[in-house]
């Protein structure tokens, strides 16, 4: 999306300047914050050159790379060149390998370019990277001896030396958008709103599984104590495509074959691309070629980077051919839908009426739920011996919840080299088993059920080759991402394995992947779902006997920034206003640890007021167990002496203690907590938060020992407002409104 004029003259500025350099090639980036508006209402953005996307970096094999970044900022930011192979200090991860770019300064990147093929660059700094802060990168093959060198040629432009020669090229970058601060998505996610689930109509309530004839479904869903059904994370208000949510180009004629180069540059949302005209050849795949493969849709998972062919229709086929259904002159549709079908974008390519594609129907989540419970034992895991079913994406688990028929989708199984790319022969190989790990409850994304902080950096050495065993654990999909190296997906094509530096991985899936060992310094391996990423699911790799960084002096001081990225302290509050007084719960909590105070203050004497603190930690991989310590305060009117279940007197006239106490999620979500307190009182609790009724009613309930109980609804109206009423044994009946945080 071009922002201001100044944009348009900068890149003009950079075209000429690389023009001077041929075989130097000069780019300045102006990284500034800006504002943009997709839906009605600004919203803040960061632009390069005065666009979002950035302009697209155009180089040939063989050049260098000199890129000045200067950051107009007013916080640091940084750029990593992504599926680019680079010198460990340019690969631009802030603190690891790369000083991040100070507000108001200059950095400058200078490197051989040594490939070729469809690549990009984005921020890897806090959650920019979904504001705004990334770009294209093309780098053309190196040209033959007979032809004449010449400068980084214009988006858009041929690019003769391209596998699969067409005259046309066109770049489209993929991102997703939302009007919602990145920082409250990623604190929202992980106190498990629902409100991304009633956005996109995929809340999964027990009307809905009534309306579905379903019930038993979500029943053992809840049974086996697993959130709803999704296949995306963020609900996202728009789409785009090179920065539109719609784009043309009308300069394809009837005929044109074009060569389509995708990069999905969202922060989380995958892509089923589909084109009006015909069938999808790909012939690339994260920048190396492939043997072509014909398809009737592909999905392209986050970061990944595909090059197609498409042939608009020449007026003989649409002369013969009446499925086409056009006009001699049509523009088609060329569509990418989130996987969560909840929005799509189109470019539109060619002149003329539009003709478009019909739009994929929603995904039938129910099931997909009933397939997952199949899956899954009692405790929420995933049951033993599924693990080895399934690679490559050769079994769509998804599928059972499309409506329509993909015809011939492409998996990884269909990817063939163009060339050989065995590994070195006879070189050490060290094998790493990483399991993919995490809950939606809390939104925990892990390996080895170690979040990056917990774990040390993973020592390689330089001629080593090192293999990657992933299994995913989990019910979502990760696209993992290794910095710096191209590794062969194992994939039943021998020696031609294709070259890739992003792997989907679907659930239940196991995935090996190799590579040659050929650098040196730290290299990040990581989910590139933004959110999951900063939740801590990654690994660094490091070479042993690596010289020092000159870009990270500090190398101890500098990793405790990397780390704390997933040990973030989120807050939340959730506050109930209500004719019978209030009552309420504010937490402060990490991956592992939570600090959480609850309330209730009545509107007189007699029902009084209750405070309850607790600091715990988080315990196993679903995270079921909570053992705690903390204090509570209460005061009433004092009333008619009163014993518990267990026939001790109780104290809630005025009670002062410590207690300890341990929290542990049952089946149906419910939570059991027990705690004894320092006057030898013993009190065992029952509750569930939240019971989907509908899309927007929940139900809440307690009881406990000490003869206390409530039951309450909740009718939510927004992410941060909603309506309440509930009855509590000692406040009594009341109603109002709950504000959450």
């Amino acid at each position: 999306m071009r922002i201001s004029v100044i944009g348009l003259l900068l890149a003009l500025g950079i075209t000429a300047h690389a023009q001077m350099h041929p075989h130097t090639v000069i780019y300045n980036l102006y990284i500034t914050d800006t504002t943009v508006n997709y839906t009605g209402h600004p919203r803040h953005a960061i632009a390069v050159n005065g666009s979002l996307p950035g302009p697209v970096l155009e180089f040939t094999e063989g050049d260098t790379a000199e890129i000045h970044i200067h950051n107009e900022m007013m916080m640091e930011t940084s750029v990593h060149w992504h599926g680019i192979i680079v010198p460990n200090r340019y690969d631009g991860v802030s603190y690891l390998t790369s000083s991040p770019i100070k507000p108001m300064s200059t950095y400058t990147a200078v490197f051989p370019i040594v490939q070729n093929g469809t690549y990009w660059y984005h921020s890897h700094t806090m959650l920019q990277e979904q504001v705004g802060l990334y770009g294209a990168i093309v780098i053309h093959k190196r040209p033959s001896a007979t032809q004449t060198r010449q400068a980084p040629p214009n988006a858009g432009k041929p690019s003769p030396q391209s596998p699969q020669a067409s005259p046309h090229e066109q770049v489209l970058l993929l991102s997703d958008w939302t009007d919602e601060s990145p920082y409250e998505v990623q604190r929202s996610l992980h106190f498990a709103t629902d409100w991304y689930g009633i956005r996109k109509g995929s809340a999964q309530d027990y009307a809905a599984a009534i309306k579905a004839h379903h019930l038993k479904t979500k029943l053992i869903n809840e049974a086996k104590r697993m959130l709803p059904m999704d296949v995306s994370d963020v609900y996202y208000n728009k789409f785009l495509v090179n920065g539109r949510p719609e784009g043309t180009a009308p300069q394809y004629k009837p005929g044109d074959k074009i060569r389509l180069r995708i990069i999905n540059g969202s922060s989380s949302t995958y892509f089923w691309l589909q084109f009006a005209g015909g069938r999808i050849t790909v012939i690339a795949n994260d920048g190396k070629d492939v043997e072509p493969v014909e398809v009737d849709r592909l999905i392209v998972g986050v970061s990944e980077t595909y090059d197609v062919l498409v042939t608009l229709p020449s007026r003989s086929r649409i002369a013969s051919d009446t499925s086409v259904g056009a006009a001699a002159d049509s523009s088609y549709a060329f569509r990418a839908t989130a996987e969560d079908r909840t929005g799509s974008t189109t470019l539109w390519l060619g002149d003329g009426p539009k003709n478009n594609l019909p739009p994929l129907a929603r995904l039938n989540y129910f099931e997909g739920m009933n397939m997952m419970n199949g899956m899954m034992n009692a405790s929420g895991g995933m049951k033993k011996g599924m693990e080895m079913k399934m690679a490559n994406q050769t079994m769509d688990m998804n599928s059972v919840m499309y409506p329509d028929d993909p015809g011939t989708p492409l998996n990884y199984g269909m990817l063939r080299s163009t060339r050989k790319t065995t590994l070195p022969a006879n070189a050490p190989v060290k094998e790493y088993h990483f399991n993919l790990t995490g809950n939606m409850n809390r939104y925990t994304w892990t390996i080895n059920n170690k979040t990056l902080s917990e774990t040390d950096k993973i020592l390689i050495r330089h001629g080593d080759n090192v293999r990657i065993i992933l299994y995913n654990g989990t019910m979502m999909r990760h696209p993992m991402h290794l910095h710096g190296h191209f590794f062969r997906l194992l994939n039943g094509q021998g020696d031609y394995a294709p070259l890739k530096n992003v792997v989907d991985i679907m659930p239940m899936e196991t995935d090996t992947l190799e590579f040659a060992a050929t650098e040196s310094g730290d290299w990040y391996f990581h989910c590139h779902i933004l959110y999951h990423m900063m939740s801590g699911m990654g690994r660094i790799f490091h070479y042993e006997d690596s010289p020092p960084n000159p870009q990270v002096p500090d190398p101890q001081q500098a990793i405790k920034k990397v780390y704390s990225d997933d040990r973030e302290i989120r807050p939340m509050a959730r506050i109930g206003l209500e004719s019978n007084g209030s009552d309420g719960e504010a937490q402060l909590a990490n991956t592992r640890y939570r600090f959480q105070t609850e309330w209730r203050i009545g509107t007189n004497s007699r029902s009084g007021y209750e405070s309850e603190s607790h600091l715990g930690r988080y315990l196993g991989t679903m995270q079921y167990w909570l053992p705690y310590i903390g204090w509570d305060f209460r005061y009433r009117n004092p009333h008619a002496p009163e014993k518990n279940l267990f026939g001790q007197t109780d104290t809630k006239d005025h009670r002062n203690v410590f207690c300890v106490g341990l929290q542990y999620t049952l089946p149906m979500l419910l939570v059991a907590d027990a705690r004894l307190d320092t006057r030898g009182k013993l009190r065992l609790q029952l509750g569930r938060e939240d019971l989907p009724v509908t899309s927007r009613l929940r139900f809440n309930c307690m009881v406990n020992t000490d003869k206390e109980y409530m039951l309450g609804f909740r009718y939510i109206i927004t992410k941060y407002f909603g309506l309440s009423t509930h009855y509590d044994s000692d406040m009594g009946y009341g109603a109002g409104l709950t504000i959450n945080y």
